[in-house]
């Protein structure tokens, strides 16, 4: 999962690295049978949201400038503006709660490889060269969604240069991912997986520290039912 990388709704945790170490990320896709679907992305600190409460009265904590509820929400916005003009994309809605401290983006694809483009353009205007990818498919004959997961070659070693104080703010954090179809799952090949009593969803949690040491990789293969 490239997660300082996953759509323009990310930065909204690149803005807050002081602000909470009990966050999580998740990303839902509903996959229907003719190749269309839905995204929601999320950004949870209601864990934290005392804290986060009074992190957000002050200017600036540990060397990091504390946004302003008028800067998150004019990311978010900008990534709203973004998805609405990206081929494939429509429906883009997002929401941010200031009282439980949760952020979402939402939209439909036309097909889920939509989501790729998405996200290598994004990379290319932040002038972020991609040391890893995260592609999508679905093929329609076969009725096998795909996640392709390439781990941050220099993730663990970045992540080693942080301040103690740095790395703690991941202490805690986790990433979770779930996918729902039309028609039941027969088959998945990660075996972190976790299938819904229906078989119509599957969930992999992990803790972004994991990821980020690369002791964990996102990729599966879903096979469903034809």
């Amino acid at each position: 999962m490239n997660l300082r990388q996953f759509y323009k709704l990310l930065l909204f945790v690149l803005l807050i690295p002081a602000l909470s170490s009990c966050f999580e990320i998740v990303e839902e896709i509903n996959m229907r049978n003719n190749g269309t679907g839905d995204v929601t992305l999320t950004i949870n600190l209601s864990q934290s949201k005392t804290k986060v409460a009074s992190v957000m009265l002050l200017d600036s904590i540990q060397g990091y400038k504390v946004p302003s509820k008028q800067k998150i929400q004019s990311e978010l916005a900008e990534a709203v503006a973004y998805l609405k003009k990206s081929e494939g994309i429509s429906n883009v809605k997002s929401s941010s709660n200031f009282t439980n401290y949760i952020a979402t983006i939402s939209f439909t694809f036309k097909d889920v490889s939509n989501i790729n483009n998405i996200t290598k353009n994004i990379l290319a205007k932040q002038k972020i060269k991609a040391t890893n990818t995260s592609s999508y498919s679905f093929n329609k004959a076969t009725k096998v969604f795909s996640r392709k997961y390439q781990p941050v070659a220099n993730a663990k070693s970045e992540f080693n240069k942080l301040k103690n104080q740095d790395k703690a703010v991941f202490n805690g954090a986790m990433y979770t991912s779930i996918y729902r179809f039309e028609s039941p799952v027969t088959n998945v090949t990660n075996p972190a997986s976790n299938l819904s009593k229906s078989k119509k969803a599957v969930m992999l949690k992990s803790s972004i520290i994991n990821l980020i040491n690369g002791k964990v990789n996102v990729s599966n293969q879903i096979q469903l039912l034809k």
